[in-house]
């Protein structure tokens, strides 16, 4: 049987190697608290401060901008929570985000709105680009925080966070990104970009899970959600994760170093596989194909089909995809960023995302490209649908 292949890099990535050899000694000879006074304390706190020094040089920022967390729920979180709480006393009552963030960000406003905060949501097109007019229209002085995602994490659109971070700042809003999959795929800084708060996760790029980074800008503040301790400057208190942020830190430098050279193979590998899938399934419909991508995701529908019949087909056939549909009692429910930019049903519980990145080859794209159309007639033939 054919080496099995693994297009699933947006919903996790295998640890790297140089990463496993950066942590490994803090689950062993470097064991201390970062927070005792000993020797082993100060050791441990010197990994500490020097994984913040690198988290924050490949983001552009400062150390001191820089906390530790448990990935990018917490940070989004935090982002929102934190804003909303401590902004609603000085007479901000509203935040704002898009219908096609990811659930982190969701969830957190609809908690801020139970809170008594007013949830607003930004028109999008149909490829998922915030449109100017409803952002001019709803972003106003009231707004405690404004949160969009950089990257799609479904469709792979790129927003104009630059842009869009200096029309809320114009109007003193505090903006948010959720960068968790633009990070390592396209260049960013918070030296070229106004947002004042941004998330990063590190098994997006090759660290373990249960760590990222939230950056916040020198002079913006946020309610913490944790209380105990003055770790990260009493933002995220609780004994940090020492081996975990050293991998971070390696595997932030690593996506910087790299990005010039492995982002363009991903790039061309998608871009081959899209072509070759259209070639040989016309009516296939690419979501978001006409607009700025990431190059590691391609989400891609075709009639006569649904995503949890060829997900599983793919699984039995040595191919790891996801889909953004969720499936309760057995009815496929269409993913909500689809639904939000305007894809009709059918084509929405039909969605496959494939996610290219470290362990994609063109002998992988070549597969894929040989067995999703085989799989993609059978389906149809069991559902009696003719192509």
């Amino acid at each position: 049987m054919p080496a099995p292949v693994y297009l699933d890099h947006a919903a996790t990535t295998p640890v790297r190697a140089e990463v496993l050899a950066a942590m490994e000694p803090f689950y062993g000879p470097k064991f201390g608290n970062p927070s005792s006074i000993h020797r082993w304390g100060r050791e441990a706190r010197a990994a500490l401060d020097d994984a913040r020094e690198r988290v924050a040089a490949a983001l552009g920022a400062s150390a001191d901008e820089i906390a530790f967390t448990s990935g990018g729920t917490e940070c989004d979180n935090l982002a929102i929570l934190g804003s909303w709480r401590l902004l609603r006393e000085k007479g901000k009552r509203a935040v704002v985000t898009t219908p096609i963030e990811h659930k982190a960000i969701l969830a957190a406003m609809h908690h801020a709105h139970h809170e008594g905060a007013e949830e607003r949501l930004l028109a999008v097109d149909g490829s998922g680009l915030v449109r100017e007019e409803s952002f001019d229209a709803l972003v106003r002085d009231d707004v405690a925080i404004c949160s969009v995602m950089w990257v799609n994490n479904e469709i792979g659109t790129v927003q104009p966070i630059g842009a869009l971070a200096e029309r809320a700042k114009s109007r003193g809003v505090l903006f948010h990104t959720d960068a968790v999959q633009a990070f390592g795929h396209i260049p960013l800084s918070a030296k070229t970009a106004a947002f004042d708060i941004l998330s990063l996760s590190g098994h997006k790029i090759g660290a373990p899970k249960g760590i990222g980074a939230i950056y916040i800008r020198r002079g913006t503040f946020v309610e913490p959600l944790q209380f105990g301790g003055s770790q990260n400057r009493g933002v995220r208190p609780g004994t940090e994760n020492v081996a975990a942020a050293v991998a971070l830190a390696r595997a932030a430098e690593l996506a910087v170093e790299e990005l010039e050279t492995e982002m363009p193979k991903i790039r061309a590998m998608r871009d081959e596989l899209q072509r070759e899938l259209e070639t040989r399934l016309p009516d296939a419909v690419v979501h978001a194909s006409g607009a700025p991508r990431a190059p590691h995701i391609l989400n891609i529908s075709v009639p006569g089909t649904d995503s949890e019949s060829m997900l599983m087909a793919l699984d039995m056939s040595g191919v790891a995809c996801s889909s953004g549909s969720a499936c309760q009692s057995g009815a496929v429910d269409p993913s909500h960023v689809l639904e939000a930019i305007g894809v009709p049903r059918e084509l929405a519980i039909a969605a496959v995302r494939m996610s290219l990145g470290s362990l994609t080859t063109p002998a992988c794209v070549e597969r894929v490209v040989q067995l999703f159309p085989a799989l993609i007639s059978k389906a149809r033939r069991l559902a009696g649908v003719v192509s």
